[in-house]
């Protein structure tokens, strides 16, 4: 089991400057706790970022840190020209001396891709074409393309990616007939919904590597996001999260409010309570949020956590302590664990309660 933070990094009401060290303070305090990987989110004309570009962000992070991979969860690719997009991935990848990861998706907001002078109807074909020119340009010296958005004749490829033949790729997906494209490329993933529709999408997953791969290849990382708090007592974890949420819908909504809409999939509900009640929070003390992740990543089938361990208005004290909580009290029950020694770990939680 790996541990991932997921951040959109949504308008916290502080200054921007002071908002941006102290995300480079918690992505030390996550590299010096043993998480795996950093996933931000790419969002435009909307609060629910304040780093709309990935890659300046990562720049930084990079510097300041030595351990923790870094992953744009996802690149916007049709609002993105693809050569200079492999361009950067180069750079992030020699500048982060490897650790450097990316995912690929066409965009959930139609409002987001209009601020950027894309039109929603055409997102999917710029999205296949964007990532097909970007293979091209790490797999050769010279790039060729013929498409319908972008064309490339004899171009020269000067730069190529520390890992070979590139970095691990990323992709977000909610159902299980999506999941084919990725298994069979060996793509990682995260899911999203509740456990049981995660279920459903890691055992196609599954299903659907094993027919292109064998044991002797790595298999992927298969991943969900969860909003994590972790505090002393319950009680004290779920003030935090009734206090961060509203400040965090706000930003996550105005766009849609603005423009009369509301999310066609990633819905979210205004009040933190009924978050929980969805189990998309997971918040308590360091035994409750044990318990309830051994639950959930049993149930899932899964074996990469990724955590939102700050949003909203949330005070920098409370994310640093949390934090701790988490990597001291929780991780450890979770780390060497396959699917076996989780259902043992369950039960000789309930004996404990019980006792």
């Amino acid at each position: 089991m790996k541990f991932g933070i997921f951040d959109q990094n949504d308008r916290s009401g502080r200054p921007l400057a002071q908002q941006y060290e102290e995300r480079l303070q918690l992505a030390e305090l996550f590299d010096a706790n043993g998480f795996h990987c950093y996933h931000t989110s790419e969002h435009h004309a909307t609060p629910l970022s304040t780093t709309p570009s990935q890659n300046v962000l990562m720049s930084a992070i990079a510097q300041r840190t030595r351990n923790l991979r870094l992953c744009p969860l996802v690149y916007l690719l049709p609002i993105h020209h693809p050569v200079r997009l492999a361009e950067e991935i180069c750079m992030l990848d020699h500048l982060s001396k490897g650790r450097f990861e990316f995912g690929i998706g066409r965009g959930a907001s139609p409002h987001e891709l209009a601020a950027m002078g894309v039109n929603a109807s055409n997102a999917a074909k710029m999205y296949t074409e964007s990532f097909e020119v970007m293979e091209r340009f790490f797999a050769s010296d010279s790039l060729n393309f013929d498409g319908q958005f972008w064309q490339y004749d004899d171009v020269p490829v000067e730069i190529k990616p520390l890992q070979q033949p590139h970095p691990p790729v990323w992709y977000a997906l909610a159902s299980p007939d999506s999941t084919v494209w990725p298994a069979q490329r060996g793509v990682n993933i995260v899911c999203g919904g509740p456990v049981d529709r995660v279920r459903a999408v890691t055992d196609r997953y599954r299903e659907e590597w094993r027919k292109t791969h064998d044991a002797e290849h790595v298999f992927p990382l298969i991943g969900v996001n969860r909003y994590i708090i972790v505090a002393d007592t319950d009680e004290a974890a779920l003030e935090i999260g009734r206090r961060a949420w509203p400040t965090f819908f706000s930003n996550f909504i105005k766009l849609w409010r603005r423009h009369g809409t509301e999310p066609v999939n990633a819905k979210l509900p205004p009040d933190f309570d009924a978050l929980l009640a969805t189990r998309h929070a997971v918040v308590g003390s360091p035994e409750t949020v044990t318990k309830e992740l051994t639950e959930q990543l049993v149930e899932g089938g899964l074996n990469y956590l990724i955590g939102s361990y700050v949003f909203g208005d949330m005070p920098h004290s409370d994310v640093v302590k949390s934090v701790k909580l988490f990597s001291e009290h929780v991780m450890p029950h979770l780390r060497d664990l396959d699917r076996a020694e989780q259902l043992d770990a369950l039960e000789a939680l309930d004996e404990t309660q019980r006792v």
